[in-house]
C-alpha cells in the first residue's frame, strides 16, 4: 500500500492538523476526553465547529461491560466518529475486572471493543479512532495467557499487551465494518505527561527520564504537549486527508507507519503482531466470548 503523504511532524498540533477544517453539524465522541490527550482532543474539535461528548468513568466505566452497555443503549443520534481515547497504564499490582480480565486488557482494549460494537448502528459512513501506543513495539498479545493466570504479572508486558490489542482492534474493525462505510485505524500520540502516568513511581519517572530528582517533571526531549499528543487523534478523526484511509497506523511523527518487527527495541513502527490479521480474528473472538459471557 502506497502511504500517504502527511505534511506534519511531532510538533504540529491538533489545531496545526485541523487548520481550515469545518466540522459544523458533526459530532464525535472521545473517551476519556475531559483531561489530557482527550482533552486537547475534543477542544480541537470543538474549535473546528463540532459537538463533542466527552467521557469519563462517571459516564462509562469501560471496565464494567454493565455501564458500557447502559451507555451504548442510551445513545441516540448519529456519529461522525469516536475516539477510542481512554485508558489505564502500568498497574503495578495485578488488578482484574469485574469479568476476570487483566484491568489494564480489560479497560483499554475490551471496554472499547463493546462500546464500539454498542454504537456500530450509529457510526455508518464514520471513523473509529484508538489511542494506542509505542508500547505496542515491545509486547504481543499472549494469547495462550492473556489475564496472567499463569505468568508472572508485569505491569509494562499488561500495559503493552493492552496497545498493542488496541491496534487490532482497528484492523478487525476494518476488516469487519467496510460494508458500513467505517474506517478505522490506531495511533500512538507519542510521550507526553498526563494523569495516565499517575501509577507510575518516582523512582520509575525518574529512570524514564520524566523527572528529576526533587520531583519535577521534566519535559525531556521527544516530550510533546498534550496538543501535540492530540494531533494524531484529529487528524484520523476530522481530517479530508485521510477520508478513506482504514486499517492503519500513524506513529509519534504523525505519519503512516511501517510495520516492522516487534520486540527488537525498534521504537518507531507497527509491530508486525499489531497488524496482523490472524491476530486480529484471534482477539475478536476473545472480545467476543468475553462480551457473551456477560460476567
Amino acid at each position: 500500500m502506497t502511504r500517504l503523504a502527511i505534511p506534519f511532524t511531532a510538533r504540529s498540533t491538533a489545531a496545526d492538523v485541523l487548520a481550515g477544517v469545518d466540522l459544523t453539524g458533526r459530532h464525535y465522541l472521545v473517551t476519556g476526553g475531559t483531561s489530557g490527550i482527550g482533552l486537547a482532543t475534543a477542544e480541537a474539535l470543538r474549535a473546528a465547529g463540532a459537538a463533542v461528548t466527552a467521557t469519563t468513568r462517571r459516564d462509562v466505566d469501560l471496565a464494567d461491560l454493565d455501564s458500557v452497555r447502559a451507555f451504548t443503549a442510551a445513545w441516540t443520534g448519529r456519529l461522525d466518529a469516536v475516539v477510542a481515547n481512554a485508558g489505564v497504564m502500568a498497574l503495578p499490582t495485578l488488578q482484574r475486572a469485574r469479568n476476570g480480565w487483566e484491568l489494564q486488557l480489560a479497560t483499554n482494549y475490551l471496554g472499547h471493543f463493546a462500546l464500539l460494537g454498542g454504537l456500530r448502528r450509529h457510526l455508518t459512513g464514520g471513523r473509529v479512532v484508538i489511542v494506542s501506543s509505542g508500547a505496542q513495539l515491545s509486547a504481543g498479545v499472549d494469547f495462550d495467557d492473556p489475564q496472567f493466570e499463569r505468568r508472572a504479572y508485569d505491569p509494562w508486558v499488561a500495559y503493552a499487551q493492552s496497545k498493542t490489542a488496541d491496534v487490532l482492534l482497528a484492523v478487525g474493525i476494518a476488516d469487519r465494518w467496510a460494508a458500513d462505510g467505517i474506517v478505522a485505524n490506531a495511533l500512538a500520540p507519542g510521550r507526553i505527561h498526563t494523569n495516565l502516568q499517575r501509577h507510575i513511581g518516582a523512582a520509575e519517572m525518574r529512570a524514564l527520564g520524566a523527572m528529576d530528582e526533587d520531583g519535577n517533571l521534566v519535559h525531556a526531549d521527544g516530550f510533546k504537549t498534550p496538543e501535540q499528543g492530540a494531533a494524531a487523534s484529529v487528524l484520523l478523526a476530522a481530517s479530508p486527508l485521510t477520508a478513506g484511509m482504514t486499517g492503519q497506523y500513524i506513529d509519534e511523527d504523525v505519519q503512516q507507519a511501517h510495520v516492522v518487527p516487534g520486540g527488537t527495541g525498534l521504537h518507531h513502527g507497527a509491530a508486525h503482531w499489531s497488524m496482523d490479521r490472524a491476530n486480529a480474528d484471534r482477539l475478536w473472538a476473545l472480545g467476543t466470548d468475553a462480551l457473551a459471557d456477560r460476567n
